[in-house]
């Protein structure tokens, strides 16, 4: 208990840094590239299926059945770009959707988090991005959302974050569940 409220205190702490230092650029370069009332976002963030076991597993059966649940979660979403890390997992759980949208899956560098968090921020569109237990609650708190309790890295895959980001760069967001519950996770949602 006592790691994991040192690990969403020292997240909400990088992140709030991380957020304000490039909040001021993000704000300037958005407002002259495109107007404000134009200027919405809708990100949607998961941690990648459940896996094999290995260095770089690829999904189980669980798992890709969970990648089928997001296709028919955000088929009807509108989705205009889809961001995964290099890992095989995270690649395995975007690829459905984005074959069944015709979009290509684009890699971002998870330890460059703040960075692609600004460019999510910056630019219109609605984004579905796949990543890691240690990593989709961070960019969700980098992004300004509620990243909601940590997420239980042995157990949880059925998270979903559903960001909006206006103009104004304010962001409301909601946490769901996707596709079957994960099997054990007893995480609640806010």
């Amino acid at each position: 208990m006592a790691a994991h409220l040192i690990r969403r205190r020292f997240l909400a702490f990088v992140a709030a840094g991380l957020f304000s230092a490039c909040l001021t650029p993000l704000q300037a370069s958005a407002e002259t590239a495109v107007p404000a009332a134009e200027a919405v976002t809708r990100l949607f963030l998961v941690r990648h299926g459940e896996k094999e076991t290995g260095s770089d597993p690829a999904l189980s059966p669980a798992g890709a059945l969970r990648a089928a649940a997001l296709v028919e979660r955000l088929s009807a979403e509108g989705v205009t770009e889809i961001w995964s890390t290099a890992t095989r997992r995270t690649q395995e759980t975007a690829a459905p959707l984005a074959g069944a949208l015709g979009l290509p899956v684009q890699t971002y560098d998870a330890a460059e988090l703040p960075a692609f968090g600004n460019k999510l921020a910056a630019t219109p569109g609605v984004k579905l991005v796949v990543g890691h237990s240690n990593t989709t609650d961070a960019l969700a708190a980098l992004i300004g959302a509620d990243p909601g309790p940590p997420i239980d890295d042995a157990a949880e895959f059925d998270r979903l974050y559903v960001i909006k980001i206006t103009g104004g760069y304010q962001a409301a967001s909601r946490i769901e569940r996707y596709g079957a519950p994960a099997s054990g996770a007893e995480t609640p949602l806010p």
